[in-house]
């Protein structure tokens, strides 16, 4: 009993020798350093806690924060949005009857999007959406302090075309395979009568 009493005691003496460590190093403000920089673990001292948003820590090169899509540069290809763990990109495609342009890699673009929108709230960072993109028009920007009010606002819409002209896209696409099946029919009864 005296040996687990004694025990207790030096536990407790170790957590607050601890703590108080840190309570007297917290008398000086933390300096903000880059994790590239040779000193980072050793010149870790003072406040812990960084004086957010006048003192903000350097973002890393390859750190996975907000999602930003180049609608421009996309093919509409969807393999970001089938490779997604959690299924926050939504993507609608159109069929164009015609090529559309090329993109800033010189891909050919043949697909409308209505529609691609992400959904921040539900994304868990992994960046997989960014290693799949064949035009690269899907990044991960530096910016991490996106504070909304309303959790529907985290729902990103890249999207440039509007209602109207995605109802008209449709139609032309739906015109165009109309006329193809017309003219296949017209040549199987061709070939019939022959």
């Amino acid at each position: 009993m005296i040996k687990t009493a004694l025990n207790g005691f030096l536990t407790a003496w170790k957590g607050l020798s601890l703590t108080m460590g840190h309570f007297v190093g917290a008398r000086k403000s933390k300096k903000v350093k880059g994790i590239k920089e040779a000193d980072y673990f050793e010149q870790q001292n003072g406040i812990a806690t960084v004086q957010y948003p006048h003192q903000k820590l350097p973002v890393p090169e390859v750190g996975r924060y907000q999602l930003n899509v180049e609608i421009d540069d996309c093919i509409v290809c969807d393999l970001c949005a089938k490779i997604c763990p959690v299924n926050c990109i939504e993507i609608e495609a159109i069929k164009s009857t015609e090529a559309i342009g090329k993109t800033s890699d010189g891909s050919v673009k043949r697909l409308y999007a209505p529609k691609f929108d992400i959904d921040m709230a539900k994304c868990m960072y992994c960046g997989l959406c960014t290693t799949v993109c064949p035009t690269e028009c899907i990044v991960m920007t530096p910016e991490y302090d996106k504070s909304v009010t309303h959790i529907s606002d985290l729902n990103y819409k890249f999207a440039t075309m509007t209602e109207q002209e995605a109802q008209q896209k449709r139609a032309e696409l739906e015109k165009q395979q109309t006329e193809r099946q017309a003219a296949k029919l017209a040549a199987m009864n061709k070939a019939e009568d022959q």
